[in-house]
Order: structure tokens, then sequence, then C-alpha cells
């Protein structure tokens, strides 16, 4: 009897031992060997490639970059902008799968503009745009934005440190001034809304009208056109105003519902009170 017990002991460790060890090194395989962020991303060749050793140490720190991005945080990956099959190594680079690779200076805002429609049309307008294509040397979306750690664009990217590489701020600084009271209202009613979310209403409506509206009012930054600025900020004023006015329908809702809930409660209460004071009453 204990040698039968003690076969089954091993048969038992012989199976399993291999399977641990096998979980051990698909652990180390998948997991540790891997780049990860707060969220585990796609499996990607770009990724895969960049941050390996082979790779330029001046090069490794794109992943990165582009993890902490508003790029990344709006599912715009390496393949959308440059092309290939990020999903299949031998094909991340093909031209056959539509590899670009990196654009040239001159190329950017062509680039760019693939996503960026509204932007690009007011760009190449701008001082900016015809100075790249007259001289091949003006400011691209490069200049300003950066390449892969591209954030949520707010007027504050007009600043005298930026602006000043190239030229005076005074006319930067006109703009900025033009701007500024349109950008505060957006950024008020944006944190309105999360005030609504962080209080269980999801105003979907009235989040699209503004990033609807805000787009489009940002496609101005670009224009560099100080007299169109003024002349079309009215037009935006309005609609956040719109925008505005439906989402203080939506706080004096609540606040109705508040009151009422609390007169319902306090109706409860002194009911209550009058009843056990009447069976108080009657059993005495």
């Amino acid at each position: 009897m204990r040698y039968f017990c003690f076969m089954i002991i091993v048969v038992i460790l012989s199976i399993t031992v291999p399977v641990s060890a096998g979980y051990r090194e698909l652990f180390e395989k998948e997991f540790l060997s891997k780049p990860w962020s707060s969220e585990i991303l796609e499996e990607s060749a770009c990724v895969e490639c960049h941050t390996s050793e082979a790779m330029p140490v001046e090069l490794r720190s794109i992943p990165q970059e582009w993890q902490l991005s508003w790029h990344y945080q709006n599912d715009v990956s390496c393949h959308d902008c440059h092309g290939g099959d990020s999903t299949d190594a031998t094909m991340s680079m093909s031209h056959k799968r539509g590899f670009t690779g990196t654009p040239k200076y001159t190329e950017v805002p062509e680039q760019c503009g693939k996503c960026h429609i509204g932007i690009l049309e007011h760009y190449i307008e701008s001082g900016h745009g015809k100075a790249l294509k007259e001289t091949g040397d003006g400011p691209n979306c490069v200049t300003c934005h950066g390449a892969h750690n591209i954030q949520q664009v707010s007027i504050d990217i007009i600043n005298a440190q930026r602006c000043s590489k190239c030229h005076s701020y005074d006319r930067a600084k006109m703009m900025k001034q033009a701007l500024f009271l349109t950008d505060e209202k957006i950024e008020k009613i944006d944190e309105d809304l999360k005030q609504l979310r962080s209080k269980g209403v999801y105003p979907e409506k009235e989040e699209k009208r503004l990033f609807d509206t805000q787009a489009k009012f940002r496609t101005l930054f670009h224009s560099i056109d100080v007299a169109r600025v003024k002349s079309e900020t009215d037009f935006y004023t309005e609609q956040l105003d719109s925008i505005e006015a439906d989402v203080q329908k939506t706080y004096d809702q609540l606040a109705f519902r508040r009151k009422f809930s609390t007169f319902l409660m306090l109706i409860f209460a002194g009911s209550w009170i009058v009843a056990s004071y009447i069976s108080k009453s009657y059993k005495d």
C-alpha cells in the first residue's frame, strides 16, 4: 500500500513539474521580456523592433514617447502614419503594405493632413505654409507639435519661447489674445461635462458638439491670421453659448431632483413622526 501511494506521488510530480516549468518559461517570454504600459499593448512589430538592442539608441525612445501621446490615447498607431503592417515583422516595412517610412521635411504637412484635413487647408494658406513651400525651410507640423510625443493641444502652444525661435513674438501674442476668451470658454464647458460624468450623468450629445466645435475652432490656430480669427470667433462663441446653455439645463434638472428628493424624504419623515405620535396617543 505504501509503495502504491509512493508511485502515485511520483506520477503527480512528474506531471506538475514540467507544467510549472512551462508556465515559468511562458511568463518570462510573454511578459517580462516585452514592453508594457498601464494597458496591455497590442502585439506590434514596430514596438518590438524599436525597443530592441539592435535599434540605435536615439530611436529606442520612440515607442515610449508615442505611448504618452495624444495619438496613443486615441488609438492612432505606427502604421496609421507610416504605413506597413505592424502585426507581421516580415511585412512591417513592406511597400506592398503601404510602408512610407519617415516623410521628408517638406512632406510632413501632407502626411499629417491625411487626418487633419481642415488644419492642412488653413496651414497651406498661412505664412508658415507659404514659407515652407517657397524655401523648403519654413515651420511644419513637427516644428511646433513634435513628432511622436504629441500632446492634446491648447493655445498655450503659442508662447514666446517657441515662437521667437523664428520671429518676434508680437504677432503670435496678438493671435493668442484673440483666441483666449473662446478657448477659456471651451475649457470651462469641458470641465462642466467632466463634473456631470462624475455625478453619473453621461451628456454624450453635448460632448460630441463640444468636440466638433473645438476641433473646428482650433483649425484657426494654423491660419496665423488675426483678422480672420476675430471675424470667425463670434460664430464659435455662439455655438459654445448654446452648448453651455444645454449643460446648465442638465445641472438645473439635477438640482431640482435633489430638492424634490429632499422634499419627499421630509414628507416621509414627517408622516412617520405623526403616525408614531398618533399610534402612541391611541395606546395611551
